[in-house]
């Protein structure tokens, strides 16, 4: 085995050895309860935009991005836009002549300028309108169905009746390989009440869609935009990898068959 066959095993042993370290999950949970509380992922951004994300999930991104190498990247919850950008800097980087869907039903214009105005804005499509109405979501797979690699990343609206109609309606549109990422499914692990300003809360969020998407894929009335049967996994060694994330439990990957 060369050197860096090695390491990369090294490393595969260390991560999965993170699942079983109590005080370094208490640590991180700790670290997630109180970073959700002072609004650290607001922190950073990604080549002159603010990118609302946890610099970890950034990480895992760009590792899955590059691996699976999707020319479409769909992206709900636009924001500030520096995800699209982040997404769009991956794709440049492959290459290929890629693009990001942006989705939103309300990008304010000051943000829509400054997106616009970006040098990789050739890559970004904005699409306006909620990402679970029948106008918007059509719009989206008219723009999808003329890549062959496409990855979801769900982050708007996060009550669970929301995240459960966008996994049934994008998820669908994840090549095999590739990957649906629902983002802040950590709301699960917040105390009730901990979000007293918003419309989701422990018991509704991302991860109790998740869950229940999982539970019930089966039972989905539709096959992929490839026309195969749709099955996803959870890649629970990206939670173990990254400690730190607010999607823990959200990087599914979608596979041949269930139970893959």
């Amino acid at each position: 085995m060369d050197d860096h066959s090695l390491f990369v095993n090294g490393r595969r042993q260390r991560v999965s050895s993170c699942r079983m370290n109590g005080p370094l999950q208490h640590a991180a949970d700790l670290f997630l309860q109180e970073s959700v509380k002072s609004s650290y992922s607001y922190n950073f951004d990604w080549l002159g935009l603010p990118v609302i994300q946890y610099p970890q999930d950034l990480q895992a991104l760009q590792q899955i991005i590059w691996t699976t190498k999707p020319d479409c990247i769909i992206e709900t919850g636009v924001a500030r836009g520096g995800s699209l950008v982040f997404y769009a800097s991956m794709l440049e980087l492959l290459g290929s002549s890629g693009i990001v869907a942006g989705i939103d039903i309300d990008i304010r214009e000051h943000n829509r300028k400054r997106i616009m105005e970006h040098p990789l804005s050739r890559r970004i499509r904005l699409v306006d309108g909620s990402s679970i109405d029948a106008a918007t979501s059509g719009a989206v797979h008219s723009i999808a169905e003329n890549y062959s690699r496409i990855m979801v990343c769900l982050d708007s609206n996060h009550t669970h009746s929301h995240v459960i109609k966008e996994l049934e309606i994008y998820a669908p549109m994840v090549s095999t390989g590739c990957y649906c990422v629902v983002f802040d499914t950590i709301i699960e692990l917040m105390p009730k009440g901990f979000f007293s300003d918003r419309p989701w809360d422990k018991g509704n969020n991302p991860k109790t869609a998740v869950d229940a998407f999982l539970v019930n894929i089966g039972n989905i009335p539709c096959k992929g935009i490839d026309g195969k049967p749709l099955a996803f996994e959870l890649d629970v060694e990206i939670d173990n990898q990254l400690l730190l994330s607010a999607a823990r439990g959200g990087y599914l990957k979608r596979c041949e068959s269930v139970g893959h």
